[in-house]
Parts: structure tokens; sequence; C-alpha cells
């Protein structure tokens, strides 16, 4: 069954093309979600929506989820294919982490905050619901008795070998800090080989002392993959749900790697929502903004709010929500709203 999107939307440009023009548009189904129909819906939706690439966990099950959501749009009629991203850690990285408690601990009477402020309703009586945590930390502080925790992971490069030698995958992010440096250079080292016939390198860091001279070290290992380069800024990492006002770290990270001048794409994360084009067009940082900046951002990245907007359709339709046309529509539209503000604009963002 076809599904009829409109015309005249604007997402015509493939994903090389997004970024050369500034147009770029990822989602974010998160580092550590697992949650399988979840992650099939929403690559179906974003992908009817235009999105340029799908970023999943580093596991053969994820990829294949997101693949098989994606092909679904594309037999719907989406307007191009987005590429799919695998992420991985070169150490210790909030990112990669899941909460962790023995509920036989938890005292009857209490009142449970960690079920309240979990987004993705992944804590009840029974404990953590591991596939659907991912990792955001929110719990970790709200517990009266302090019994959560969280239980983190590396992902070995030998694993990340046989999923690139077995699975759909079209990009690699690299999820580094300042101070990783020979952890990074470790993991590099094996999977670079491997790196070869990608579409594309991502390098996701937070910000902190050191950044440009350490980003620069990475530039000088990473560029002889030939790979275009997108340099990630995390600015306040899975938090674009929480308020608006959260994009304002990852605009003032953006702004700051810009100024580094390195070569590539420098790509907003960690903290976006609705707010950050209207920002970063008011701040000069998008081609028709009324005093544009002579570098300006290649692309937002959409993790958490991107996927709290969809939630709802996709909880209430099922584990295959082209089954339930109304609702597809319906996600799909809101999807399309929050990123076509981004796919309107024009921008050179090419070094």
């Amino acid at each position: 069954m076809a599904l009829t999107l409109g015309s005249g939307s604007g997402f015509e440009a493939q994903p090389l093309i997004s970024l050369a023009t500034g147009r770029w548009c990822k989602l974010i189904c998160g580092a550590s979600l697992q949650d399988l129909p979840l992650i099939r819906n929403l690559a179906l939706v974003y992908t009817l929506a235009g999105v340029d690439c799908i970023d999943v966990a580093a596991d053969p099950a994820v990829v294949a989820a997101a693949a098989a959501g994606r092909e679904v749009a594309l037999g719907l009629g989406a307007p191009q294919k987005p590429w799919l991203m695998v992420s991985l850690n070169d150490g210790e990285d909030p990112h990669f982490r899941k909460a962790a408690f023995d509920p036989q601990h938890c005292p009857v009477d209490c009142l449970r905050p960690c079920e309240r402020i979990c987004p993705t309703q992944a804590i009840g009586r029974p404990g953590v619901d591991v596939p659907r945590c991912y990792g955001c930390g929110r719990c970790l502080g709200v517990c009266p008795w302090g019994l959560i925790g969280a239980q983190t992971y590396v992902h070995t490069p030998a694993a990340i070998v046989d999923l690139l030698a077995n699975s759909p995958v079209d990009a690699l992010e690299l999820h580094t800090q300042v101070g990783h440096a020979d952890a990074f250079s470790q993991v590099w080292q094996q999977l670079q080989p491997w790196a070869a016939g990608r579409q594309a390198l991502a390098i996701s860091c937070p910000g902190g002392e050191g950044l440009q001279a350490y980003l620069t070290s990475i530039y000088a290992q990473v560029r002889a993959s030939g790979l275009p380069l997108i340099w990630q800024t995390d600015g306040r990492p899975m938090s674009g749900d929480v308020g608006r006002g959260t994009t304002t770290a990852a605009i003032r990270l953006g702004a700051t790697v810009l100024g580094y001048n390195l070569p590539g794409y420098v790509q907003l994360a960690g903290g976006t929502n609705a707010e950050t084009v209207p920002r970063l067009r008011s701040l000069g940082f998008l081609a028709d903004s009324p005093q544009p900046r002579p570098r300006r951002i290649a692309g937002v990245a959409y993790g958490s709010y991107a996927r709290k907007l969809v939630q709802p359709y996709l909880e209430s339709a099922g584990r295959h929500l082209e089954t339930n046309p109304t609702q597809l529509k319906e996600a799909v539209e809101v999807a399309r709203e929050l990123i076509s503000p981004l796919k309107g604009t024009g921008i050179n963002n090419r070094t």
C-alpha cells in the first residue's frame, strides 16, 4: 500500500549532498537501545520523513531491525535511502551503559521516582527492561535508596569487524573524549582496514579542556581513510527531550568546533530538539540566516527528542506500524515537522 506523503517535501538530496549543502539530518536510535520493534518502526518513520542517516547500536539484531524498517519505507516511496551508521566506543562512555538494580532490594513503600523519570518506561517492578534502556542515566540520581547503578561496556574491535563484514553498515561513528588518545588509536588501527568502502566516518566527542588539540590529533590518524569526516559535537548528551533549552549546549559546542577549522563537516548532537534549527538560523549558522557566517553547521542529529515525538504512535500500533496506515502517516507528519526546517536550507560547510 503506497503512503501519500505530499509533494514539495524538499527531501530529494542524497546523504552526501545533504552534508555538502548543510541539510544533513540524522536519527539517533541510541548506541545502547536494543528494543527491536521500536528500532524497526523508528527507521520506518524517519526514512519516510527523509532523514539522511539512522544511527544504531553495533548489534547485528539491531542493525537488521533498522534495515528492515528502512526497506519497508523504501517500498512505500521514501524519498531516499538513508545510511545505516553503527556507534562504538573506545572506553567508558555514558552512551554505552545500562541501568541496573536488584528489584528485590526495593522497599515496598518506595514511591519509585525511577519509573516516572525513565523516558522509555524501561523500569518497572521486575527491574530494568534491558533492551529498552539506552543509558540516559536519569534514574541514577533519583533513587531515594541509592540502589540504581550503571553497567558500562566497550565494543571489542573483533565484534565490530564481524558486524561490518556481515551486516548492511554504511557508516561508522566512534565515540571518544579528551584523554582517550591511546584507546582511540588502538581501536582505529584495528578498524581502519574495514572502514574502507563505508560512506563516512563520524567522530563523536563532548567538550573539555584540550579539545582542539585532541580532535586535531584524531584527524591526523583518520584522514588517510579518505572518508568524509563528520565531527559530531555532543553538547549535552541524551537530553533533547528534557527541555528546549538543552540545545544551548549543543550549539555552543558546535560553534566552538567550527572555530577549529577541521576538514570535514560539523554536526550537532546532545541536547538537540525543535529549538535547535531556529536558534542556529538566528545566530547565523545557516545559509538563510539574516547574517550568515563564513562557516556553518552541516547538520543536526536528533536522538531522545525525535524518539519522544513519535513514541506514542509506535507504542499503540504494534510491531509493524505499516499495518496501520493512519497512524503511520501521522507519525511521519510529526517526524517531518521536526526535520523539514533544516532540510529546507542550503549550506556549504565543506573545507
